[in-house]
């Protein structure tokens, strides 16, 4: 049976294996124990994780007090196509409404047809007049 559910602490290691198994190649920040122990803390029931005996898809789906945020969305490649992500999303969307966030932003590298696909199916627009400007730490 398929749960989804908000992540705990002994679910750090399959999300790691996941993301690294899932890796777009537009990601570029390192996943680390360190900060999937810091989000639990910080954000408890923002990482969400598809579980059928085991973590097949993850999705952190964060509020800021302003708009919700969705990232990191994966689901491992040998269980693609069986609607994981889309349940994720909706799960997410569902987190996200709770908390009263008024709309979502979803993260998702640009090129990367597969994702932009999943988005757009989940009733996301690629907003073209703002971009998303970054610096590392």
């Amino acid at each position: 049976m398929l749960l989804f559910r908000a992540a705990t602490a002994k679910d750090v290691q399959p999300i790691l294996d996941l993301w690294d198994a899932a890796r777009s190649d537009h990601a570029e920040t390192p996943d680390t124990k360190e900060a999937i122990h810091r989000l639990l803390d910080t954000d408890p029931g923002s990482l969400l994780v598809a579980d059928d005996g085991e973590v097949i898809g993850a999705l952190i789906a964060a509020f800021d007090g302003w708009r919700g945020n969705m990232y990191r969305l994966a689901v491992r490649p040998d269980r693609r196509r069986e609607g994981i992500a889309s349940r994720l999303v909706q799960h997410g969307e569902a987190r996200l409404t709770a908390l009263g966030a008024p709309k979502a932003t979803a993260l998702v590298g640009r090129g990367d047809e597969q994702a932009e696909a999943l988005w757009r199916a989940a009733g996301y627009r690629d907003d073209a007049d703002i971009g998303r400007w970054v610096r590392s730490f």
